[in-house]
Parts: C-alpha cells; structure tokens; sequence
C-alpha cells in the first residue's frame, strides 16, 4: 500500500480545515440620550422624596430609563454621598443608573464601587429634569416661523446638505436620527418610539408622534417647527416636556413650534 508523504497529508489537512470563525464581538461608537440626575443635596431621603414627585409626572416614561448621576454641586461643595444606597434607590423606582461624571476622586472611587461607570461625557446635551411641570401657554397672536430653504426641502434623502440634514421617508418606531451640528428637516411621519436629535432646529412636515430635541448642544435659540403635534416628548436644550397619555387638545394634531422663552419651554400654535 502506498503510503502518503507528509505533505500530501498537509494538504489535505487545509481542504478539509473548518471555515475560519467570526468574531464573537464588534466594538463600535454611538450615540444615546441619556436622563441625568443633577443631585443638588447628598441626603438620601430628600432624593427619594423630590425623585418620586418628578417622576409622577411621567411614570412610564422613565421607567427602565438608563441615567447619569451628575456630582458637580456636591463636587463643587466637597459633599460626600452613598452611591451604592442612591443606586438601590434608583433601581428601587425603576431606574438604571449606568455612571457618574463630574465627581471628585473620592467620589469616583465610590462610583466605581458601587459598580458605576466614570462618564467623559458625549456628543449629546443631557436631558434636565425640570423644577415643576411645564404649562403649555395660550396661543399668541402673532407667529413667525422660520421656514426651510427650498434647496433644503429639495436634498437628496438621508444627504446633509451643508448643516442641514433632510429626512423623506418615516420614522419607524425604535430608529434615531440626530443632525450634527446644524438643522433636521423631516418631510414624513415621525412613528412612536422614535426620535429626532438635532443641534439645530427640526422641522417636521408630517405627525409627529416621537419624541424631538433640538439644540441638544446647549443652542437655547434653536426651535422645533411641527405640522402635526401627536408627540411624546419635545426638548429644546435639555429642557423638557413628556405627554404621557395624549397631547391637550388645544396643541394636538396643530401646527406648533416650540422654544424656550425666559428658561421655560413653550408650545405656540402656528
């Protein structure tokens, strides 16, 4: 019998070797919007009583929300705090809370602990829980929004023209768009479960039934612009207003544009 050499047998060996594996992870950046807590105390019980008031407002909304728990104040202050008891708490009323930032070395040590990661901040403006529930005013008289550039309205889908990103099919619910660094104009429907970021101004020109938060970067001048206001959360930088249940009857399925006057957000009919 003829004997195979060593490397007709090495041959062999590469036909029949098993496909080569696929990673088993990718490591990739992205984008959230994360609720932070801005702890203006280090007592415990008077988080939890402020904390449960708040989130009355909007329950569902914040449930299993992932959050960030600001220590500037306390930082700035020299406030000592129980992570780990806050962090109980928060999971306790349904809260996640993945990380700190702007803590001191002390405070770092405590959050990384109690299992807390040390955030270096992002690409988007933190939501800020308000003082008391925004009241939507009366329409006013007069109404001045601004309008798109028709060569805005005309752009390519998906395609940034300049600063100016331009959105022509919908939404689905679970999807988010965020314009970097300048205005988001949407031409169809905004689903619920979805959201539109922009560091600018958005202009919806279809229902909007998601949530949207203009000048995330802190740009308390930018505005959102709606034709059809069905939606669950508007922001305009950081400060916010949840419709938990369904938008007032005066506002929904109008035309609105949305700003912050004076610190407070407002809703005027176009």
């Amino acid at each position: 019998m003829k004997n195979v050499s060593t490397a007709e047998n090495n041959n062999a060996s590469d036909i029949f070797s098993a496909p080569e594996q696929k990673p088993a992870i990718d490591l990739k950046g992205s984008v959230f919007t994360l609720t932070v807590l801005r702890l203006q105390s280090n007592e415990i019980s008077e988080i939890e009583s402020e904390l449960r008031e708040r989130l009355a407002q909007g329950p569902r909304f914040f449930e299993d929300a992932p959050m960030v728990i600001d220590l500037d104040v306390l930082k700035e202050e020299n406030l000592d705090i129980d992570l780990a008891s806050l962090s109980t708490l928060l999971r306790e009323l349904r809260l996640i809370p993945v990380g700190v930032r702007h803590g001191s070395p002390e405070h770092q040590k405590s959050a990384l602990a109690a299992g807390l990661a040390l955030m270096k901040g992002g690409a988007i403006k933190d939501l800020s829980m308000p003082a008391k529930p925004i009241q939507t005013p009366a329409a006013q008289v007069e109404k001045k929004p601004i309008p798109p550039k028709m060569s805005e309205v005309q752009a390519p889908e998906q395609k940034s023209s300049g600063t100016t990103k331009v959105i022509h099919q919908p939404i689905r619910s679970g999807q988010q768009i965020y314009a970097k660094g300048g205005d988001l104009v949407v031409l169809a429907a905004v689903n619920a479960g979805a959201e539109i970021i922009a560091d600018g101004n958005i202009h919806i020109y279809a229902p909007l039934r998601g949530r949207a938060l203009a000048g995330v970067q802190g740009d308390k001048s930018a505005r959102i612009f709606c034709h059809n206001m069905e939606a669950q959360l508007v922001s305009v930088a950081g400060h916010y207003r949840v419709f938990e249940e369904t938008v007032p009857s005066e506002i929904r399925n109008k035309a609105v544009q949305i700003y912050l006057d004076n610190e407070q957000l407002k809703i005027d009919l176009l």
